[in-house]
Protein backbone atom coordinates (compact mmCIF):
# COMPACT_ATOMS: atom_id res chain seq x y z
CA UNK A 1 0.00 0.00 0.00
CA UNK A 2 2.95 2.37 0.73
CA UNK A 3 4.33 1.89 -2.35
CA UNK A 4 1.04 2.29 -4.74
CA UNK A 5 0.55 5.94 -2.46
CA UNK A 6 4.05 6.86 -3.10
CA UNK A 7 3.64 5.78 -6.99
CA UNK A 8 0.36 8.34 -7.03
CA UNK A 9 2.09 11.21 -5.67
CA UNK A 10 4.75 10.81 -7.64
CA UNK A 11 2.21 10.92 -10.53
CA UNK A 12 0.60 13.82 -9.56
CA UNK A 13 3.64 15.58 -8.83
CA UNK A 14 4.94 14.50 -12.82
CA UNK A 15 1.27 15.86 -14.18
CA UNK A 16 1.26 19.10 -12.12
CA UNK A 17 4.73 19.73 -13.76
CA UNK A 18 3.82 18.86 -17.20
CA UNK A 19 0.88 21.45 -16.87
CA UNK A 20 2.20 24.28 -15.19
CA UNK A 21 5.30 24.69 -16.93
CA UNK A 22 5.91 22.46 -20.33
CA UNK A 23 2.34 22.53 -21.89
CA UNK A 24 1.67 26.16 -23.59
CA UNK A 25 -1.77 27.31 -23.06
CA UNK A 26 -3.72 28.13 -26.40
CA UNK A 27 -6.03 31.04 -26.91
CA UNK A 28 -9.28 30.82 -27.40
CA UNK A 29 -11.33 33.40 -29.08
CA UNK A 30 -13.13 34.97 -25.87
CA UNK A 31 -9.55 34.81 -24.04
CA UNK A 32 -8.22 36.57 -27.28
CA UNK A 33 -11.63 38.93 -27.92
CA UNK A 34 -11.33 40.27 -23.62
CA UNK A 35 -7.41 40.65 -24.47
CA UNK A 36 -7.87 43.12 -27.24
CA UNK A 37 -10.45 44.64 -25.16
CA UNK A 38 -7.70 45.28 -22.60
CA UNK A 39 -5.25 46.79 -25.06
CA UNK A 40 -7.29 49.78 -25.98
CA UNK A 41 -7.26 53.25 -24.57
CA UNK A 42 -9.38 54.06 -21.37
CA UNK A 43 -10.66 57.12 -21.26
CA UNK A 44 -9.76 59.01 -18.10
CA UNK A 45 -11.65 62.30 -16.27
CA UNK A 46 -10.17 64.06 -14.07
CA UNK A 47 -12.44 64.42 -11.19
CA UNK A 48 -10.43 65.80 -8.62
CA UNK A 49 -11.73 69.50 -8.79
CA UNK A 50 -14.95 67.82 -8.21
CA UNK A 51 -14.32 66.15 -4.66
CA UNK A 52 -15.25 67.26 -1.34
CA UNK A 53 -12.22 69.12 0.62
CA UNK A 54 -11.11 66.95 3.17
CA UNK A 55 -12.15 67.27 6.42
CA UNK A 56 -10.40 69.71 8.91
CA UNK A 57 -8.99 72.13 5.73
CA UNK A 58 -9.97 75.41 5.64
CA UNK A 59 -10.30 74.96 2.22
Amino acid sequence: MPYLFGGLVVLNALLLGYYLFLQQPSTTQSVQAAQDELTHEIPFTNSAAHAAPLIGTKD
